[in-house]
């Protein structure tokens, strides 16, 4: 059942359009992936599912009602949790919660069940009565989706919730997405880690320039680039100039270079390795590595739009 539907929203600040005719189905119970680049559009949209700002034009229909209608009732069954940190860094951790529950409209024994739910979710409750502010970045981030679950949101929206964060706090929260899922949340997970995505979500929308590029499950998407091989070479001098150079091999359907590391994109790989390895030895780029593998998130985006996702 679809239970979020845009329909060609769009949002201009000045002469940028930061959304481009945006519409999208996302379906009840699924963890629902927006993955691009930093400046995609992704935050933006967000902002206007969860009403904190307004499309120029188009329309948002949650569970069968516009949002612009039934703004109040809507707002209800939606959970946030902000790219940035939305804590009171002088106040415990108890005392945030405590605080956001009360925003929620909870109160009484009910609220402190809510709270103590949040912290055995965000797997902190022996630091309740620490201040925030003693906090690590991924400890900070944990009370910040514990805050957004007080209520039991039935659509819970996360915005780049692991930028900057330990490598044990990350998977924390990812698991936490898993578990809440499973109890039948629906989730909406915005991101430019790609690996975050294709492990969590079981349908992706890929968003650039602020417009949806492609959208589908994950082997809907791979088919896009015909199942093609990637080759990753690692090798010095590796720049433009040879990316180019790659590029006009027969049989390469896209190549870029980051740091040391060639990306290229093959209709066959076993085909074009051996020119790939003459033109990188006639350039003087030392290859200290290959590895093949097969079509990931990257490679569709790399194939859509020529170029990787943090270029």
């Amino acid at each position: 059942m679809c239970l979020i539907e845009l329909k060609g929203l769009e949002k201009s600040y000045g002469k940028t359009k930061a959304v481009d005719n945006v519409s999208l189905q996302i379906m009840e119970g699924e963890v629902f992936g927006l993955l691009g680049p930093n400046g995609a559009g992704k935050s933006t949209l967000i902002s206007m599912v969860t009403t904190l700002i307004s499309p120029d034009s188009g329309e948002i229909v949650i569970k069968g009602n516009s949002l612009r209608k039934k703004t109040g009732e809507i707002k209800k069954l939606l959970g946030l949790v902000p790219q940035e940190i939305a804590l009171y860094p002088t106040l415990t951790a108890r005392e945030n919660l405590m605080f956001w529950g009360r925003m929620y409209g909870l109160g009484g024994a009910l609220l402190k069940e809510r709270v103590e739910e949040a912290f055995e979710l965000a797997g902190l409750k022996e630091r309740a009565g620490d201040r925030i502010d003693s906090f690590s970045g991924g400890m900070k981030r944990r009370i910040n989706i514990a805050a957004a679950l007080l209520h039991h949101p039935e659509i819970l929206i996360m915005d780049e919730p692991t930028v900057g964060i330990d490598p044990q706090s990350r998977n924390h929260i990812l698991e936490t997405v898993l578990k809440l899922n499973g109890k039948g949340m629906t989730v909406i997970y915005t991101s430019h880690y790609m690996e975050e995505v294709e492990f969590l979500c079981s349908r992706i929308a890929i968003m650039d320039h602020g417009k949806i590029i492609a959208a589908g499950t994950k082997d809907e998407l791979r088919k896009l680039v015909d199942e093609r091989d990637i080759i990753n070479i690692e090798a010095a001098n590796a720049g433009n100039k040879v990316v180019e150079i790659l590029k006009a091999i027969d049989g390469i359907v896209n190549a870029s270079a980051e740091a040391n590391t060639i990306k290229i994109i093959a209709q066959d790989a076993e085909t074009v390795l051996a020119k790939v390895i003459s033109t990188l030895d006639r350039e003087r780029c030392k290859v200290h590595s290959i590895n093949i593998e097969q079509t990931n998130l990257e490679s569709v985006f790399l194939h859509l739009t020529g170029r990787a996702l943090r270029d």
